[in-house]
């Protein structure tokens, strides 16, 4: 935009200065030929008088002159400059009229005077080096003031759209700042009503998504002490139990519910903008470890490719368990007992970790990554769940065919040192 204003603004000045310049440079040039065309006639007018009076008066003039004069007498003599008589000396003696023209060398210039012996011609020419004496300085002047002013004009433009353009680029950093989460970003009201106009609507949409998350966040609380009443409800009922395994499988399961509302409560808190990591290696470790109990208890093979060091990628340690949780928890819930599945965990090129978990069930029906999506066996949700895990961190989640014909999902997290700026 500052580009496109400086190139009108010199567009403009081009256009103005052309049609002021090119008719002053005209003028100049026919200035200079009607101040030399005046002087000529002016050496002539002080020969005219002499004619007919003294031969060698009139010779003496004639010579003294600034320009060459010849002075064609009746008889066919020819006193001053010799020259031989042109078609303009015969006409203006014919005629008995002064006129000038233009030939190769100048301009030609006759006067006829009459006198008692006949008529005579008085003849000179201006040189054309004289006709445009002064025309090439003037108009290098002309055109060094036009680009001067074409300078100066770019300079104020340049300026007048900077300030312009600035609040707007000012606009557009703040809501790039927005969109990674840095709700406390505000934009200065500055440059023309209309840009300071959407500088206010963009603070005041930033401070609405701020009460809006607020207001969330206070939801996610209230759910959590509503939940802590049936939940220590539950471990109570699970500790009367007489069978002791029966009961310290619910009591598992009633710390796991705590434990996902507890990781639900703490995202809901954690202020926009910040980034965490975790140790992959770990955490897929813990969680495949937790269910392969379950997968125990469901006659299910679990396959397992984990690294033996760390992998640091650039996404909560709680976040990361919540998405593995939820694709072992499509597979357990949509495949059949005794269906095996497989996590594999890998270095990623440039830095952060490859996640996947495959089965050997019927694989996805179609639209399993729109969130909500009807139909039966639908795994919609918990893929949504880990797609926002994976693009949170500046990665991707990918599902395809797996290598024995049931389902697969790739989760790409980036590494600690590609985290987003902020």
């Amino acid at each position: 935009m500052r580009r496109r204003l400086t190139l009108l603004v010199a567009a403009t000045t081009c256009l103005v200065l052309i049609a002021f310049l090119v008719p002053l440079a005209l003028l100049v040039r026919q200035v200079a030929e009607d101040r030399a065309m005046s002087r000529a006639n002016g050496v002539l007018q002080t020969i005219v008088p002499l004619i007919g009076t003294d031969a060698e008066q009139l010779a003496l003039a004639v010579e003294g002159q600034p320009l060459p004069v010849s002075v064609f007498a009746p008889s066919g003599e020819v006193i001053g400059q010799e020259a031989a008589a042109t078609p303009a000396v015969a006409l203006a003696a014919a005629q008995r009229e002064s006129f000038a023209v233009a030939t190769a060398a100048g301009r030609e210039l006759v006067v006829p005077v009459v006198s008692t012996r006949g008529t005579y011609v008085v003849r000179t020419v201006v040189p054309t080096a004289e006709l445009d004496r002064g025309v090439t300085r003037s108009w290098l002047a002309l055109a060094g003031l036009g680009l001067a002013l074409v300078v100066l004009g770019l300079v104020v433009a340049d300026r007048l759209a900077r300030t312009l353009v600035a609040p707007i680029a000012d606009l557009s950093a703040v809501s790039h700042r927005l969109a990674r989460a840095e709700l406390s970003a505000r934009a200065a009201p500055a440059g023309p009503p209309e840009v300071r106009e959407v500088a206010l609507a963009l603070n005041h949409l930033a401070g609405r998504i701020q009460d809006l998350l607020r207001e969330e966040r206070e939801q996610v609380a209230d759910l959590s002490h509503r939940l802590r009443t049936p939940l220590t409800a539950l471990r109570l009922e699970a500790e009367s139990l007489r069978d002791p395994a029966e009961a310290e499988r619910v009591a598992a399961a009633a710390d796991e519910i705590a434990r996902a509302v507890t990781t639900v409560i703490r995202q809901a808190r954690r202020r926009g903008g910040e980034r965490q990591a975790c140790d992959a290696t770990a955490v897929v470790t813990d969680r495949v470890a937790f269910w392969a109990v379950l997968a125990e208890d469901t006659d299910r093979e679990v396959r397992r490719e984990l690294p033996s060091g760390p992998l640091p990628v650039a996404i909560p340690a709680d976040e990361l368990a919540a998405a593995l949780d939820a694709l072992l928890g499509n597979v357990f819930a949509h495949t059949p007992d005794g269906t095996a599945f497989g996590v594999a965990l890998a270095p990623r090129r440039g830095g952060g970790a490859v996640l996947i978990v495959d089965d050997d069930g019927p694989g996805f029906p179609s639209g399993a990554l729109q969130r909500g999506a009807s139909g039966s066996g639908s795994t919609g949700l918990g893929l949504d769940i880990a797609r926002r895990a994976a693009e949170a961190s500046g990665g991707a989640l990918r599902v395809e065919a797996g290598p024995r014909g049931g389902a697969r999902v790739r989760l790409e997290l980036t590494g600690v040192n590609a985290l987003p700026a902020t």
